[in-house]
């Protein structure tokens, strides 16, 4: 009779969202599920205005707190909606009709699938401008600096926010650094590498992150705002829509995802366990990504990267093969070695690994040997 347990029969999950998540999390949550420690109720069952669930949030709150360095200043907020609710709520909350600056527009840097649908939501709001778009090329770059030869950002000194989306998931673009915006408050989409290394925060006018990537499951997203950028929006807005509603009630204004931030509250605990900061996370994922993009630059006319170099993705690294039948092929062996969900987005074909924190480096070993082994194979 067979003896392998559940944890042996897992796969290397490179999904890119919702994802993989630490085992160690996973198992605790697995042994609480029945019962909280001291609370005689499962984390399903709870009120979310119980003393019990007011502990596991705040205590979620102060591990982002910590491994970010949020100041005092700024809300730590958890909503519901995803980050296409984020795409219209951050430009209503600031120059709709309701705004805290009404009449201003705001700059948007298209540089990737997200991106583009950000500002779509945010021109049902109000007037926005494009400050750059790499459309014309499949949103393989970024502007200069940040990539040599391409133009720099087009940037209203008078706009109210400058957005920008600092990981593209599906292009696999990432900005190595925060974009200079002179002095105009920054708001970004950081969905997809949100705690994946360490920030200023106080560069950031509003962070927002749905949770499913690196942070947690599906149900949640994580809002960090500066209290003062937002404090003249209006009272009329709708209640769940404004962020001084949730500011003002920590969070709390309707039923919260309790499960969802119940494991957030893990995952961080998980962070400051394994790693006791971001700049170990930092290096961590720097290694994994170099594991796959070093085999994909000794072959680059079989491991056709989509971004260019200088802003090739750590947590997403996304490449083609040199045909639709070889990309398949190599689909389907990774699949039969436990490499699962790699198949690439539509939009950009191919094959996409997703290596948040919780991904092992056991896991991206695995799959450096398969595309080493799949490109020896093939001559």
């Amino acid at each position: 009779m067979s003896t392998a347990t559940a944890a042996d029969q897992r796969v290397y999950n490179f999904s890119a969202g919702p994802a993989v998540l630490p085992v160690p999390v996973l198992e605790q949550a697995r042994d609480e599920m029945l019962c909280l420690p001291g609370v005689g109720a499962s984390i399903l069952e709870i009120s979310h205005r119980s003393a019990a669930f007011t502990a596991i949030i705040e205590a979620a709150e102060a591990n982002i707190r910590k491994l970010l360095g949020v100041p005092d200043d700024y809300a730590v907020l958890f909503l519901q909606g995803g980050g296409r609710l984020q795409f219209w709520m951050t430009a209503a909350n600031l120059i709709g009709e309701l705004g805290a600056f009404k009449g201003k527009s705001a700059d948007y840097l298209l540089t990737g699938s997200w991106g583009k649908q950000a500002m779509a939501e945010a021109k049902k709001v109000a007037p926005v401008r494009v400050a750059y778009d790499s459309s014309g090329s499949n949103y393989d770059r970024l502007p200069a600096p940040f990539c040599a030869g391409e133009p720099a950002m087009d940037l209203d000194p008078d706009a109210a926010y400058v957005h920008y989306t600092c990981n593209e998931t599906i292009q696999g673009v990432q900005f190595p650094s925060e974009p200079d915006t002179g002095g105009v408050p920054l708001v970004c989409d950081a969905s997809s590498d949100f705690m994946h290394k360490k920030l200023d925060v106080t560069k950031y006018g509003l962070i927002y992150a749905c949770a499913q990537k690196n942070a947690g499951p599906a149900g949640v997203t994580i809002v960090i705002v500066n209290k003062a950028l937002v404090a003249d929006a209006s009272p009329n807005l709708p209640i769940y829509c404004n962020y001084n509603t949730h500011i003002a009630e920590k969070s709390l204004n309707n039923t919260a995802p309790t499960f969802s931030i119940y494991i957030v509250k893990l995952v961080t605990e998980w962070l400051l366990r394994e790693f006791g900061d971001l700049d170990a996370v930092y290096k961590q994922n720097q290694m994994k990504a170099k594991l796959l993009y070093d085999v994909m630059d000794a072959a680059p006319d079989f491991y056709i990267g989509h971004a260019r170099r200088e802003c090739r993705s750590l947590m997403n690294v996304a490449f083609r093969l040199p045909s639709d039948e070889l990309t398949d092929a190599f689909l389907s062996g990774a699949k039969k070695r436990g490499l699962s969900d790699l198949k690439g987005h539509r939009s950009v074909g191919g094959a996409r690994a997703s290596i948040y924190n919780a991904m092992p480096v056991a896991g991206v070993e695995c799959l450096r040997d398969y595309m080493l082994e799949f490109k020896n194979q093939q001559g």
